[in-house]
């Protein structure tokens, strides 16, 4: 068994361990992807050893990306394409841009387990051919470098469930690779993830991602390479999956855009997890710059019209209206009745339930009262492993990994317990009553949508979060949800400690100890917004209006 520890700039974090073979394994990927970052993109030491807490600004000072290049990765990829298509801009130029602020993103946060820019050059070269010969993009992402967290497999690349015993070269594209390439998407890297797949945190046999407003911070999870890496601005659109926040919490601590659409609406097979496992749908969506790039991929991904080949879903279409002429009715909900958010968040809702009552004229804002989350959130954590941990006890035996502290805890007594078929339909049916109740209530209050936190605080610090149901509970009753940003950072001197904290619960009184604004500085304070299932369409159109509150 061994535990190694890095030191970058003032950083000293452990990093995943286990046995000799392990070791090895994981050294040897680990060096397979350093090799292939090339000379030309390396940061210098003296950078390396040195690095501020906030590193989003070392891709603009390091010199190793041109000005054009700089300009090009801070479009959105909505304005990307749409230079793309008028000619303004070559696939070429963009996936070299993205890939080469990508390099230097990995080098600064460790975000990557794939890099191969090199594939994606090629395939906008084809791209830009195309457009030459013909004078017309192949499809509605012509050109648009899309970045891939690592268990969607990418033919060629090697992807994995999150333990280095699943790690594997895979041989074909998933569904979703397969409709975003024929859509003309270019893909150059992917992503990390955690162990499992199943942390608010972001540390795998590739190592810990850091969260680049503060690295002594995490950047989230799952998704959280995603995450680190579209701050960064080495992606302007990535693809993530959501299980239990694992797209919505990334995106708020790394201060980006994020949604987890309904499940069952959008393409996931071939996805390397746990299959069978249907106690929690899983979800996948877009991770990006902002509201209308997630229109941009969903609509396009949708109007492939996928649910033709894999029928497990469902075909619902994609137009997201114009809100309609009634008022939109906004419940906030500023805490779940079992956690009461840190100091940030609360300003930041705050801030957010002002400007929303100065539009009066287009918004009615109520109070949101949480329908019995405490219950909700601990038959989901049932749900999550229904076989009382053995298959990632499992797992990680066979790759000879140490469980991490994260892991050891979503697994730990009384909510992971192993059941058997009377067991399974029992806890089934205890899911499906909650959600029609969840649903009676939600009806009963009459809201369009609700605007809460995405967790109970900004990004924390690494291997602390430990709470999971501002984000959770909505999987449970598969709302669709999506976060953005407030505009808002953590600032020691506004948001304080409070001294006469009343805790409403024992996890209320661990959040609430783990506040340190000294520590957290820098970080961005997202917001998080919901719907009710499948309509995902009216969630974009009330964000475009809280949006415009917010920016009033």
């Amino acid at each position: 068994m061994s535990t190694t520890t890095t030191t970058t700039g003032p950083l000293s974090l452990p990093l995943a361990g286990g046995n000799v073979s392990y070791a090895a394994e994981a050294g040897s990927i680990k060096a397979r992807l350093d090799s292939s970052i090339p000379s030309s993109l390396r940061l210098p030491a003296s950078t390396l050893s040195n690095l501020p807490l906030d590193v989003t600004g070392i891709p603009q000072t390091c010199g190793l990306l041109s000005a054009s290049e700089l300009a090009i990765t801070e479009l959105d990829a909505t304005a990307l394409r749409d230079k793309i298509a008028a000619g303004e801009l070559t696939a070429v130029e963009a996936v070299t841009a993205f890939g080469k602020r990508a390099a230097v993103a990995h080098q600064v946060v460790n975000c990557l387990t794939e890099f191969f820019l090199d594939e994606g050059i090629e395939q906008a070269k084809a791209l830009d051919a195309h457009f030459k010969k013909h004078g017309q993009v192949v499809g509605p992402l012509h050109g648009v470098p899309i970045s891939v967290k690592d268990h969607m497999p990418i033919k060629g690349h090697y992807s994995s469930a999150g333990f280095l015993s699943t790690n594997e070269l895979s041989k074909e594209d998933c569904h979703m690779i397969k409709i975003l390439r024929d859509l003309g998407a270019v893909f150059y890297v992917k992503t990390n993830q955690p162990q499992g797949i199943m942390h608010l945190e972001t540390h795998s046999f590739y190592g810990r991602t850091l969260n680049p407003y503060n690295r002594g911070l995490t950047p989230g999870g799952s998704s959280g390479g995603e995450g680190a890496l579209n701050a960064l601005r080495g992606s302007c659109l990535g693809l993530g999956t959501d299980i239990g926040g694992s797209i919505r919490n990334p995106a708020a601590q790394c201060g980006i855009y994020g949604m987890r659409p309904s499940s069952k609406t959008m393409p996931m097979a071939g996805y390397l997890c746990m299959d069978g496992n249907d106690g929690v749908f899983c979800s996948t969506g877009p991770m990006c710059r902002s509201a209308r790039d997630i229109d941009m991929f969903i609509s396009a991904v949708r109007g492939t019209q996928p649910a033709l080949k894999d029928p497990v879903l469902i075909p619902l279409p994609w137009s997201v209206p114009e809100f309609p002429g009634k008022k939109l009715r906004v419940g906030i909900m500023m805490h779940d009745g079992v956690v009461v958010p840190q100091p940030p968040m609360l300003r930041a809702l705050e801030m957010a339930k002002k400007k929303l009552e100065g539009l009066g004229d287009k918004v009615e804002v109520v109070e949101y009262k949480p329908f019995k989350h405490q219950e909700g959130y601990d038959i989901i954590r049932e749900l999550y492993f229904e076989d009382g941990g053995k298959t990632v006890r499992k797992l990680l035996a066979n790759g000879g990994e140490d469980a991490l502290s994260l892991t050891d805890f979503v697994l730990a007594p009384p909510y992971t317990k192993d059941h058997d078929a009377l067991g399974l339909w029992e806890l089934h049916d205890r899911r499906d009553q909650y959600r029609q109740a969840y649903s009676d209530d939600w009806n009963a209050q009459g809201c369009d949508v609700v605007l809460c936190p995405p967790y109970p605080g900004a990004a924390n610090e690494h291997d602390t979060a430990r709470y999971w149901s501002y984000t959770a509970l909505w999987n449970h009753v598969d709302y669709p949800g999506v976060v953005f940003p407030s505009g808002l950072q953590v600032d020691p001197a506004l948001d304080k400690v409070r001294t006469d904290f009343q805790p409403l619960s024992e996890a209320d009184e661990q959040n609430n100890a783990l506040f340190n604004p000294e520590k957290m500085v820098g970080a961005p304070i997202s917001l998080q917004l919901v719907a009710r299932r499948f309509n995902d369409c009216s969630l974009l159109a009330a964000l475009k209006v809280v949006e415009e509150a917010l920016r009033a």
